[in-house]
């Protein structure tokens, strides 16, 4: 017996009992759909942490931090042990990293939490200024006409994310974007916008009954700038005082120099975050915190703050990533927290391991309910077509025949199961993708559902074995049926 007469006696058997055969079908759907679509969930995480660590430098960029030291903590507190040195990132640090065999950059990082303010809204953001050297190797996307900020140009110009807008609320009780889905009437690449830098005296000043207008304005630069509500920039009698400073709280009138590409569904590394020019930024501060500790630095036992400014953190990017553990480990032993990309992908991975066996192990259970289906429905074949095997074997058809066309039968089934429930797959996944769209689900924004071209030919593979492997047993019986048996009992 031809291959062509096993494929039409196979398919001519399956139409015979059409409603048997689509019920059957429709189990492997289901099974085939829910592994597919469990296996997308892993794999659209994996591929967001793949694309996180791009955005935050790749595989060969190291985050160096201070050690033994809270910010703001006087020596001697509980941020450190009495006695040991705390070591924080300063420019010496950043000069003697730089020096390191295999470091190729190292760019300094400073974040302080700011406030912006337009018209009645406000929101508040934590502001990170870089060198434009550093801002360059973050791979940010910006929107057409968009640039980042640069060094030397006197006041402060800030690169937004594409999700800074939602962050904005109504101080007059409108709701937040989050309550409303209402975004404020804001244009972030052209809007002159007022940037509070003392966000703590800012706080201090509303709880006190201060509104916006009443702080003074002024430039990044130090030029004073009308603030809204005022015909001048000069302050207020006592408005706007930060509490214990005895100095007004200003704000700064900035614009943008570009805008993150990417709409408020398109969450990504850069979605919440505001950058500056590291330098500048410093300048600003250190005007409006004259006499004061900086946000975020250190201060001695009197509370007064260090002559040599402190960094968040530095990224150190080693010219070859086979080296970043290495001189990590050296970096480490200099005293200081060293944290690398790879060891984050490592530990990532382990965890989207465990989170694939389980998601797969949930759809694997469908697709096993899907492979009894197809063994109860060959076996019941076989029992409908007795006769029809006794007289083929009567006319001289081998046992092997007879095993490949009920194997034939049930990989049909497998491949039309398999084939339909990739292509609903495909659909679930689009609505999944929908519906998280604006989420931030486990640290992974938009889309978490990922269904690339290999896991619809596995699918579709698979589907076939499960089902050659349920009607297995069910063509070994009817090869071991007697000819003359089952003709006389058929």
């Amino acid at each position: 017996m031809s291959w062509m007469d096993l494929l039409r006696m196979s398919s001519s058997s399956l139409l015979k009992r059409k409603l048997r055969t689509f019920l059957t079908v429709l189990g492997v759907i289901i099974g085939t759909t829910s592994i597919v679509v469990m296996f997308s969930l892993g794999l659209g995480m994996q591929k967001a942490m793949y694309r996180q660590i791009e955005e935050t430098g790749g595989l060969n960029t190291i985050t160096v931090t201070g050690k033994e030291a809270g910010p703001g903590s006087p020596e001697g507190s509980a941020g450190g042990k009495k006695g040991q040195e705390r070591k924080q990132v300063t420019d010496q640090l950043v000069s003697q990293l730089a020096g390191m065999e295999h470091v190729k950059s190292v760019q300094p990082v400073y974040t302080v939490s700011a406030v912006l303010l337009k018209g009645g809204y406000e929101a508040t953001v934590q502001l990170t200024g870089m060198t434009p050297e550093g801002l360059e190797s973050r791979n940010i996307k910006l929107a057409p006409g968009g640039r980042l900020p640069e060094s030397g140009r006197g006041k402060l110009e800030l690169v937004y994310g594409n999700g800074v807008l939602s962050s904005f609320a109504d101080s007059r009780g409108g709701g937040t974007y989050d309550e409303y889905a209402r975004l404020p009437d804001i244009d972030l690449a052209h809007d002159t916008l007022f940037l509070v830098l003392d966000e703590s005296g800012y706080s201090q000043s509303r709880e006190g009954g201060i509104s916006p207008a009443g702080f003074s304005g002024e430039t990044a630069s130090g030029a004073a700038s009308p603030a809204p509500g005022s015909s001048s920039g000069e302050n207020s009698a006592g408005a706007g005082t930060a509490a214990g400073a005895g100095k007004p709280v200003r704000k700064y009138a900035v614009q943008a120099s570009g805008v993150v590409a990417g709409g408020q569904e398109d969450y990504g590394e850069h979605f919440s975050s505001v950058y500056c020019d590291l330098d500048t930024l410093k300048q600003a501060l250190k005007k409006e915190f004259a006499g004061r500790a900086l946000p975020g630095q250190p201060v001695t036992k009197s509370g007064k703050p260090y002559r040599e400014f402190c960094y968040s953190q530095a990224l150190v990017r080693v010219d070859d990533i086979h080296q970043a553990d290495s001189v990590a480990a050296a970096i480490r032993q200099m005293g200081y927290n060293a944290e690398t990309n790879a060891e984050f992908m490592k530990s990532m991975k382990s965890q989207l391991a465990i989170i694939q066996a389980v998601l797969g192990g949930i759809g694997a259970v469908s697709l096993l309910v899907a492979a009894i289906g197809i063994a109860n429905t060959m076996m019941m074949s076989i029992y409908e077509r007795t006769k029809e095997i006794g007289v083929i074997k009567v006319l001289g058809c081998s046992l092997k025949n007879i095993r490949q066309m009920f194997l034939l039968e049930a990989a049909f089934i497998g491949l039309m199961g398999g084939a339909a429930g990739c292509v609903l797959s495909f659909a679930v996944s689009t609505v999944i993708n929908a519906l998280t769209a604006t989420k931030n689900i486990m640290g992974v924004g938009g889309g978490i559902s990922f269904i690339p071209p290999w896991l619809v030919l596995a699918a579709v593979g698979f589907s076939m074995l499960v089902g050659m492997g349920a009607g297995y047993i069910p063509a070994l019986r009817a090869m071991r049926l007697s000819p003359l048996a089952a003709i006389q009992n058929g």
